[in-house]
């Protein structure tokens, strides 16, 4: 991890951005891989799953007996794990339905608005070296709380056309049925414009690398809903004299691991807790299998010494991390200063793992500074808000004038007639 110890302001504006991506060719080619999927449908799915994933694929859909023989691969701990945490997201997510009033705004005109679920909906999963079952639960549990109709699953198969036992368990958990091996900005663009086996969705969840978060940035340009922009991975943490520099290197550490492109960041108001922490870190890394992965992130990492904990927070703020840890003796004293973050973690012992997979709260969140416009994935996520409106005659005739005298000032004399010409037959 670089250093710095109390850089000026310019230096701090530079330090927010983060770790550029080379991305000369990327949208071209991910442009040509969506168009091959949108023009070929199945068959160009399925080559572009031998070209990229070295899978020959027979059949993009699961079927019950794969799932069968994935059930029995999952040892006990790890079935019991995942049914825990899915119970917390469940709790957590529960809680966030609400049921909203029917508002009088003037007398005898009513307003409200009702949360109408989308009915398809597509769950990108990553495989690979880090097949994210938690993610299932993060996007299914919530979808299926609001009522989707359709969920769709795509995620990558390995070499030899499986899907990893893990993310079958977690989805059969949870009901999910439509589970697909398509993987990269293919698997985006299959559920974007269907296939003849993928049902087209009209909204896209899932984290992904480079080619998945472009294929979705594009989509949206065309108007496909997606749940957030997103980008690596990336953790803040804000540390005082009193944390514990074991638990802080294991958070960074934690994070880093992710892939060679997430950032992790140290702000503390003191030199000893950054020195110590720093040790720590270079010994729990010597025992990651993910080492390699872990010290290319710290190479985009800082660690950066501030002169007070109200400066890291003016810093925190302006960079907007996705996981903010307050590893201070009172945290819950600075939570009025956090402006921008996707989740914060609270305390020694609130480690950003427990987000990521067993407390309840959801774990995608918005990356690259979103986190100043952007919610993370929320129950809200899956509705859309319609509102009503309701108006008697006699809040017709009390909002009437006010609606005349403003279109008229628009020059929208039809807006303004439609008004009046109800007004006068009420008059009549």
């Amino acid at each position: 991890m670089k250093t710095y110890n109390s850089p000026d302001r310019a230096t701090l504006k530079r330090l927010c951005q983060r770790p550029a991506i080379k991305t000369e060719d990327l949208e071209q080619a991910v442009r040509k891989i969506m168009d091959r999927v949108k023009s070929g449908g199945d068959k160009a799915l399925n080559a572009l799953t031998l070209e990229l994933d070295q899978a020959d694929i027979k059949d993009l859909e699961v079927k019950e007996a794969e799932i069968a023989a994935a059930l029995v691969q999952v040892v006990p701990a790890l079935a019991y794990a995942i049914q825990v945490a899915a119970a917390n997201i469940e709790k957590f997510h529960r809680s966030q339905i609400v049921t909203e009033a029917r508002i009088e705004t003037s007398p005898g005109v009513f307003c409200w608005r009702k949360s109408v679920p989308v009915e398809k909906v597509g769950i990108y999963i990553p495989g690979g070296s880090a097949p994210l079952f938690s993610t299932i639960l993060m996007l299914g549990i919530p979808a299926q709380l609001a009522g989707c109709n359709t969920i769709i699953l795509c995620t990558p198969p390995d070499k030899q056309g499986n899907i990893d036992p893990a993310i079958l368990y977690t989805a059969h958990l949870l009901g999910i049925k439509n589970i697909y091996k398509a993987g990269g900005a293919q698997a985006i663009a299959a559920m974007a414009y269907g296939t003849e086996t993928i049902p087209k969705v009209y909204k896209i969840f899932g984290p992904g690398n480079q080619y998945v978060t472009k294929a979705k940035t594009l989509l949206q340009i065309e108007g496909m809903a997606i749940d957030m922009p997103a980008g690596p991975s990336e953790l803040l943490i804000i540390a005082d004299q009193y944390a514990d520099p074991d638990f802080v290197a294991a958070d960074l550490l934690s994070q880093a691991e992710h892939g060679a492109d997430s950032q992790v960041v140290l702000l503390s108001n003191s030199s000893q807790l950054i020195h110590k922490t720093l040790e720590a870190l270079v010994q729990q890394l010597e025992n990651l299998p993910r080492k390699d992965i872990a010290i290319a992130a710290l190479a985009n990492s800082m660690a950066i010494q501030l002169d007070s904990i109200a400066a890291c927070f003016d810093f925190s703020n302006e960079y907007a991390p996705e996981h903010l840890i307050l590893a201070l003796e009172k945290p819950e004293f600075y939570t009025g200063q956090i402006i921008n973050a996707g989740s914060v973690f609270l305390g020694k012992y609130a480690c950003e793992s427990a987000g990521d997979y067993a407390s309840g709260t959801n774990h995608t969140l918005p990356t690259n500074g979103f986190a100043k416009s952007y919610s993370g994935v929320s129950l809200d996520s899956f509705y859309k808000k319609i509102t009503f409106q309701s108006i008697s005659e006699k809040g017709i005739q009390n909002i009437g004038p006010v609606i005349e005298t403003m279109a008229e000032a628009e020059a929208l004399y039809a807006h303004k007639n439609a008004v009046s010409i109800r007004l006068k037959k009420l008059q009549a």
